[in-house]
């Protein structure tokens, strides 16, 4: 059986002794790890023939994937990426929402985590929660602990044949321009590569990079989180479209709003205050593109996803409608393998250049309107 060296200095780095699991050792458990490094300094478990070393601030421990698995599941995952979302919220309301369970059980398993870690890892208050001294501690082996399992979890399920895995995200535009000709590319050069893509909107997104779920997303505004590099890869606009010809700003009762952001919301009420209202609003990104094409409607959407149904008739430009940049991002982990990194990026770069040499090569009707740039976009940085 294959062992390799596995980072788990990130969480264990933290442990007492440096020692080298084989398959007959039983390690101290994570629970164990962790309150000796939150403070606790409860008795762990090694092995016999380690116990006589001395305690050390940092050390390596060399596991096999399927190890790694076995003591990262001695701590349910669930909860670690449960207070991870409080963290980084500062309310258990908004955990909730995210996370698509009520706030009750969030606050329960936040509850169990401290249990048992021995540790308050939040201040409770009317205003939201806020770290511990233990919890900012505990944090940053959270994210280690899901790295690692995510890590392992993928490393094992590699197929036969494959050497490496690549795992990568979009959001819904973004696959039919970007992301299938992405893999496509990827694969050309490097087929010994196993990939697996994912759908989400920019929270989800981000979450999964933060988890390491994800190495490498395509979205637009990302949330900049510690141990993610963004990068502005394509300019887009947002424009103002509707489904029936010659359509002018007298849009009431068939205006639907949907939601770009904070930004695009600020500069869409300052720009266009009369459309502030519209009675109906959507956070479903491009997709919210078929609602409006099969009825009589208006909203703005992403300028190159609705190019083909432009040319068709299907829609068309509100001429006076100010537009707004929306650009593509690509979101890295920063601990990616930087030969498969440089590879993928190379791809894209190929992709980026050939649309862009096609779009200088057409005839666009696009580049006829007046473009009205309100705002800069830039990605937000969150570095709690």
């Amino acid at each position: 059986m294959a062992w390799h060296l596995a980072r788990l200095a990130d969480v264990s780095g933290v442990l007492p002794c440096r020692w080298r699991c084989f398959s007959g050792a039983r390690p101290a458990s994570p629970t164990d790890v962790l309150r000796y490094f939150l403070g606790n300094k409860s008795p762990l478990a090694l092995p016999p023939s380690q116990s006589e070393h001395k305690p050390v601030k940092r050390c390596f421990v060399w596991l096999h994937p399927a190890t790694i698995l076995r003591i990262v599941a001695g701590m349910d995952i669930t909860l670690l990426k449960t207070f991870l979302e409080v963290s980084a919220t500062g309310s258990f309301v908004s955990a909730s929402e995210r996370l698509f369970v009520t706030q009750s059980a969030v606050s329960l398993r936040i509850q169990r985590l401290e249990d048992s870690l021995g540790q308050t890892l939040f201040s409770r208050s009317k205003s939201g929660a806020e770290l511990t001294s233990a919890g900012r501690e505990f944090e940053h082996y959270a994210v280690s602990l899901i790295k690692i399992w995510e890590e392992a979890r993928q490393q094992v399920a590699i197929p036969e044949g494959f050497r490496r895995s690549l795992t990568i995200g979009a959001q819904y535009s973004l696959w039919p321009r970007l992301g299938f000709r992405w893999i496509d590319q990827i694969q050309q050069m490097v087929p010994d590569l196993s990939i697996r893509a994912e759908l989400g909107m920019p929270d989800r997104l981000t979450r999964f990079l933060s988890e390491g779920v994800l190495q490498c997303a395509l979205m637009y505004s990302p949330t900049l989180r510690p141990g993610l590099t963004a990068r502005e890869i394509m300019k887009e606009e947002l424009v103002l479209v509707a489904t029936w010809e010659n359509p002018t700003l007298d849009l009431e009762g068939r205006y639907i709003f949907v939601d770009w952001g904070p930004e695009f919301t600020q500069s869409n009420a300052v720009k266009l205050p009369s459309l502030k209202n519209s009675g109906l609003t959507m956070s479903l990104g491009a997709l919210s593109a078929d609602y409006v094409i099969n009825r009589k409607a208006a909203a703005y959407l992403p300028a190159r996803y609705v190019q083909r149904q432009l040319d068709a008739g299907q829609l068309h430009i509100v001429p006076e409608a100010p537009r707004f940049p929306y650009p593509v991002w690509m979101v890295w982990r920063d601990d990616t393998n930087p030969i498969i990194r440089a590879a993928a990026e190379s791809c894209m770069t190929r992709i980026i250049r050939g649309i862009e040499e096609t779009a200088s090569n057409s005839s666009n009707p696009l580049d006829n309107s007046k473009s009205d740039i309100s705002y800069t976009s830039k990605f937000t940085e969150n570095t709690s």
